[in-house]
């Protein structure tokens, strides 16, 4: 996914970048809406606007007219403002905004608005066919799942649920949104078959603290795949990812 983001704001132009590639999302970071504006005539390829307008709605409706005129509908645009009401947000949606989020915002409930824009407009994980988490390395394509470059074994449907959580890692999936998905059924008719799946792929795959990632469950909602902290015999703490890199540098030296 590329992600044109116009931020004005020093502490968010840091912020939001961050939370995108953590998320395997890539982006363009633009200063200014003239720098926008003179990157989108030269170029395609850009999947989702995101614009922090402020607090001026003026500029909201003149940069979504101009967005408008030149990427067209199809390439959805997010708003971002620390002061929204229903008034500004509905002139917004009508003026051809996809999506308004106020800030400072939750990061998971960002994410999952981006995701789901995505969704919506066609782009999301449409080209998408390797997730990567924690020395995890997931290939769509093949059906296949590494650990550290190990193969691990998978059903059709673990493999399924497994790209389904490393592929939103961080985001949580409601269990309609996994049943729907893996078994094209709502949950009452998926729910034990979703607990089982998720049982064993958390064996299968050895998710736990001690490997830095675990399957997180929203009680009554949901399922959620998140990298923790290590803690070794001496105190010392590491991330999921650090964690691989030292296995494959053992590896490597062996």
């Amino acid at each position: 996914m590329n992600i044109a983001c116009c931020i004005r704001n020093e502490f968010l132009a840091a912020e939001l970048p961050e939370l995108l590639v953590r998320h395997g999302l890539d982006y363009e970071l633009f200063r200014h809406e003239i720098a926008l504006m003179r990157a989108l005539r030269h170029r395609g390829g850009i999947d989702l606007v995101i614009v922090d307008v402020g607090n001026d709605s003026a500029m909201e409706a003149g940069v979504l007219s101009w967005l408008r005129s030149r990427i067209g509908e199809t390439v959805p645009v997010l708003l971002l403002s620390s002061r929204w009401d229903a008034q500004r947000v509905a002139d917004a949606l009508e003026a051809g905004a996809d999506d308004c989020i106020a800030r400072p915002f939750d990061h998971q409930e960002l994410i999952a608005r981006v995701k789901a824009v995505l969704r919506r407009s066609g782009a999301s994980d449409a080209g998408r066919t390797r997730a990567e988490v924690a020395g995890f390395v997931l290939d769509k394509r093949a059906g296949t799942l590494m650990d550290r470059g190990v193969p691990v074994t998978l059903t059709p449907r673990e493999f399924a649920l497994a790209w389904l959580l490393f592929s939103n890692a961080g985001a949580r999936l409601s269990r309609e949104a996994i049943s729907l998905a893996i078994w094209g059924a709502d949950k009452d008719i998926a729910g034990r078959a979703i607990e089982q799946h998720v049982y064993k792929l958390r064996r299968k795959i050895g998710l736990s603290p001690e490997r830095g990632v675990v399957i997180r469950t929203t009680y009554a909602q949901g399922y959620r795949l998140e990298q923790c902290e290590v803690r070794h015999a001496h105190g010392h703490r590491v991330s999921g990812i650090e964690m691989a890199d030292s296995h494959r540098a053992v590896v490597m030296q062996a």
